[in-house]
């Protein structure tokens, strides 16, 4: 009985550093996209950007939604919902993916300036490229995490993994959210 209870503290020890650890990169991440979004207003001060309104709203939209499929893909997996996970995590990633074509592939290819236009396109690609990249990096992490679990490594009581791609994937989000105002909607012509 004492081994199984050792076992039980030390797991419950390392998901308490993990967690912590998730957090300490979260606040530095935040860092970084805060003086991305100081800069965007020292820079160009309250100038709007003229991007695609339509196209914006669509892949804030699409973003949104991936991640109530996370929170879903997270929920299922700690009901023991195998089934449900597994769909949730594909469309969470499916539509990561047409976030990124959004952005990435026809964002980029309309804007009416490029990365070496001024202040206005250097600031705009490093906002949106760094964005795009984390997005990038969540994919790659729940394509890891959908690998586990067609292989069934997680259970509804031990899936940290699960948990912090979810925490991962509603960071990145909620830096959109603050970004998507700031790039598409405000400012002056």
């Amino acid at each position: 009985m004492s081994s199984i209870n050792n076992t039980i503290a030390s797991y419950q020890q390392k998901l308490a550093i993990s967690r912590l650890g998730l957090w300490l990169f979260f606040a530095s991440d935040a860092f970084m996209f805060g003086g991305l979004l100081i800069t965007r207003f020292y820079l160009l001060g309250n100038k709007n950007l003229n991007l695609d309104q339509t196209l914006g709203l669509l892949v804030t939209s699409i973003l949104l939604i991936s991640s109530f499929f996370m929170n879903r893909a997270e929920v299922m997996v700690s009901q023991g919902n195998h089934k449900g996970f597994i769909t949730s995590l594909v469309i969470t990633i499916l539509l990561g993916i047409s976030f990124l074509v959004g952005v990435v592939g026809l964002e980029w290819g309309n804007a009416h300036f490029g990365p070496g236009d001024g202040a206005e396109g250097a600031v705009f690609y490093m906002m949106t490229g760094m964005h795009a990249f984390h997005v990038l990096t969540g994919i790659i992490f729940l394509g890891l995490v959908l690998r586990n679990g067609l292989n069934k490594k997680y259970t509804a009581e031990k899936h940290y993994a699960v948990e912090a791609s979810a925490n991962y994937w509603h960071f990145i989000d909620v830096v959109w959210i603050i970004y998507y105002p700031v790039l598409y909607l405000m400012g002056t012509m």
